[in-house]
């Protein structure tokens, strides 16, 4: 196994087993409140804000199309973006968790409410993953673009 899929793998497998063992505590019932931050159960039948959730049990199939698209991307162009593998794991994981709640559960499975100040969505470990994924990528991306400007002055 080259280290692309090595990195990539052991990324999304990390990402999605915690992201499925955090989630069943919640869907077991635990419920955890302070005065900034509250721990409970919410399922999301949309994506981020509840957005689309009007698109119902199409929501799944719509995610699963597009997961299979970049999944599919990734590993055509797997030797020109060999610097993401990391964080396109990370990313892979945490989609592909949420979409197996979609499954499974009707919706995703978010917990985490901060609520100190002023109200934020309602998010989960696979969310937190996913944006440090993108961010990652970005830094990754800025860290290449800069190299690149060095070298042509």
């Amino acid at each position: 196994m080259d280290k692309f899929f090595l990195k990539f793998f052991s990324a999304f497998i990390v990402v999605f087993i915690l992201d499925q063992i955090i989630k069943s505590f919640f869907l077991g019932g635990f419920d955890w409140n302070s005065k900034c931050i509250s721990l409970n159960f919410t399922l999301n039948k949309g994506v981020a804000f509840s957005m689309f959730a009007f698109l119902g049990e199409n929501l799944k199939y719509i995610q699963t199309g597009l997961i299979s698209i970049v999944l599919g991307y990734i590993f055509w162009q797997r030797e020109s973006i060999k610097q993401y593998a990391f964080p396109l794991g990370l990313l892979m994981g945490g989609g592909v968790s949420n979409l197996l709640d979609r499954f499974l559960h009707g919706g995703v499975v978010d917990y985490v409410y901060w609520h100190c100040g002023f109200d934020f969505a309602i998010f989960n470990f696979a969310d937190v993953m996913i944006d440090l994924g993108v961010l990652l990528i970005l830094i990754i991306s800025f860290q290449n673009h800069d190299k690149k400007v060095k070298i042509n002055n």
